[in-house]
């Protein structure tokens, strides 16, 4: 698969801004893996991947709209939306919404993160302009009732407990707070309990109204497509709706900026009666532009991506102290976090997290030997690749690369940039990310001298 481009790309005045402008993104073998993208008048963007060989088509729709948009007060909003826009338009119900889906054996859902929201739906090609045009007339016409609003209170409500129930996930809510702090990425997604029940349906609504402008969408669909019929069935569908009515618009840019996190051995402890202890010891990591990702993912991919990784050796195979304990990056616009997470029994902590942290320091000193360089870069290119053999994770891919970038890249060019990361890279980036004091968080039984002792492994 090559790179290339074919069309128009000149904004020059509001005539030709109202005139659709296709390129071709991204060219593939035999029309295999072919990426288009046009931008319709109004500023909405529709990005295809061809995949001629299969049945199937995953539709989805990508709001430039995170939880890091909200304000205090408004904390949970953005989900909380997500949830209301499967409940009721102008033209169906709640229930016709799933029906439509279920009957064509179709799968339909969405998610929430820090900086996007995304519906999609997965069926048979035969079956697209369905998806499209459900999909399309949620995103454009929710009523957001007010009875709506109180009955998906309590779902959520539902939703943030059983999140709480499980400490494995909320240990990663407490990192992005311990690092972030009471900033909108510090602050989690789901919302708390005090914010969803406080936000009401003209707040959300409002919300809605701000945040799903066309020139904030971009539509991304991947399988057996054709790039020209999803733009004339997705202009048919916004336009029905009256949303591409601002002819000269054009599509938001992706976030930029830069920020440091300036968080340094913070401790945060959650008392909680649970069997395991689950810690997160971790520093500040890089923004998802930051040309040094490359070399960041071999890094974290041989410290703890698979069996093999340094942590996992270390701590479960030679030690038994841990069933689980990996390493992970999270990239967002302007800044990035890097974690290690184990899960263990609460005498075990101390003795955990000093491995993990000799690991760190023993890398951040002298960087990864060879044959941890080629096991990385082997795991990081075959997990890229057979994570994309379903249309979801293309249309994922495409989508975000188009709202996140504003560009795509090729399977090749992205295995290249792996290949490519050199020992020196990889020591550069871990004496920079690694050579930092790191922050604790736990969730867990411990004891007051085990809870005071938690300090000397960020020290």
């Amino acid at each position: 698969m090559t790179s290339g481009t074919n069309g128009a790309t000149a904004r020059t005045s509001s005539e030709e801004r109202a005139v659709a402008r296709t390129e071709t993104l991204l060219t593939g073998e035999n029309g295999i893996g072919t990426v288009r993208r046009t931008i319709l008048p109004g500023g909405l963007r529709v990005v295809t991947e061809t995949l001629p060989t299969v049945r199937s088509v995953t539709f989805g729709i990508w709001a430039h709209v995170g939880s890091r948009d909200e304000t205090p007060a408004l904390n949970g909003a953005t989900h909380y939306l997500e949830h209301l826009l499967f409940k009721g338009t102008k033209r169906r119900s709640a229930l016709e919404i799933s029906a439509a889906l279920d009957a064509v054996g179709g799968e339909m859902n969405a998610f929430t993160a820090k900086e996007y929201t995304c519906y999609y739906a997965r069926v048979l090609d035969t079956d697209l302009p369905l998806a499209i045009d459900v999909l399309s007339d949620m995103l454009t016409g929710s009523l957001i009732e007010a009875s709506e609003v109180e009955a998906e209170r309590g779902v959520i409500l539902e939703e943030i407990a059983m999140t709480e129930d499980d400490p494995g996930d909320c240990v990663h809510d407490l990192f992005a707070e311990t690092m972030l702090g009471n900033s909108p990425l510090g602050r989690p997604v789901l919302g708390t309990v005090e914010t969803v029940q406080g936000l009401t349906r003209d707040r959300v609504a409002r919300f809605y109204k701000k945040h799903y402008d066309p020139t904030h969408l971009v539509v991304a669909a991947a399988g057996n497509v054709d790039h020209a019929e999803v733009v004339e069935q997705v202009h048919a569908a916004f336009d029905r709706a009256g949303a591409l009515s601002r002819q000269d618009a054009l599509p938001l840019a992706p976030r930029a900026g830069r920020r440091a996190i300036r968080t340094a051995g913070k401790v945060d402890l959650v008392d909680r009666r649970t069997e395991q202890a689950h810690v997160i010891l971790g520093m500040p990591g890089l923004a998802r532009t930051d040309d040094r990702r490359w070399a960041m993912g071999v890094l974290s991919a041989a410290l703890g991506g698979g069996m093999s990784s340094r942590l996992f050796q270390e701590v479960r195979e030679k030690r038994g102290l841990a069933y689980s304990v990996y390493s992970y990056t999270s990239g967002y616009a302007d800044c990035g976090l890097f974690g290690v997470y184990a899960g263990c029994r609460p005498a075990q902590v101390h003795d955990v997290l000093k491995i993990c942290r000799d690991e760190l320091e023993q890398v951040a000193e002298h960087g990864l030997t060879d044959e941890e360089m080629r096991r990385a870069a082997g795991q990081l290119s075959g997990g890229a690749v057979l994570g994309l053999e379903d249309t979801g994770a293309l249309m994922n891919r495409i989508g975000k690369g188009e709202l996140c970038w504003g560009e795509q890249m090729s399977v090749d060019d992205m295995l290249a940039n792996i290949t490519a990361v050199t020992p020196d890279e990889v020591r550069a980036v871990a004496r920079d990310v690694l050579g930092q004091r790191p922050s604790l968080s736990v969730i867990g039984p411990l004891k007051d001298k085990q809870a005071a002792r938690l300090h000397e492994a960020v020290a």
